[in-house]
């Protein structure tokens, strides 16, 4: 029985760690003008592709000036640390409609096809339904948090 609890004490730890990540948030970061992913955090790993500017990434490890990112789509890779905005982004994951203000009966500014990136300017606070954005025209308004990824 002794030799169990020290098992038992690791699982119990372990499974608080959902808990924890889910109370933090994720980490969401954008593309800046040049960024090429790779399959290892090094130049010399095989370019797998280059993201647009603006395309959100959501951040699964840091390490020396890398980041191991997740797209939209789920797959994964290596970005330098430097080819990170400041800026973030999201992408519309459905024909969103983007609003005046954060009111389903605000009139429609603009409406933005899926996958268009658009700037996030200010990001929803916890159990929030709208976030303001920016289209790349300079036109800001508000769009529901369910129509976009990488908050």
């Amino acid at each position: 029985m002794r030799a169990l609890a020290p098992r038992f004490l690791a699982l119990a730890a372990l499974a608080c760690v959902p808990a924890v990540w889910a109370q933090k948030g994720l980490d969401f970061r954008s593309a800046g003008e040049v960024a090429v992913l790779y399959d290892a955090p090094t130049q010399r790993g095989k370019k797998l592709y280059v993201a647009p500017r603006g395309m959100p990434f959501e951040v699964v490890v840091s390490i020396e000036g890398w980041l191991k990112v997740r797209d939209r789509a789920g797959d994964m890779a290596w970005i330098e640390r430097k080819s990170v905005s400041e800026s973030r982004s999201v992408v519309a994951t459905v024909q969103a409609a983007v609003r005046e203000r954060a009111d389903e009966s605000a009139p429609v500014l603009f409406s933005v096809a899926p996958e268009v990136a658009l700037e996030l300017i200010e990001a929803p606070g916890a159990g929030a339904v709208w976030a303001r954005v920016r289209h790349r025209d300079g036109t800001s308004g508000f769009v529901r948090v369910n129509q976009v990824w990488g908050l």
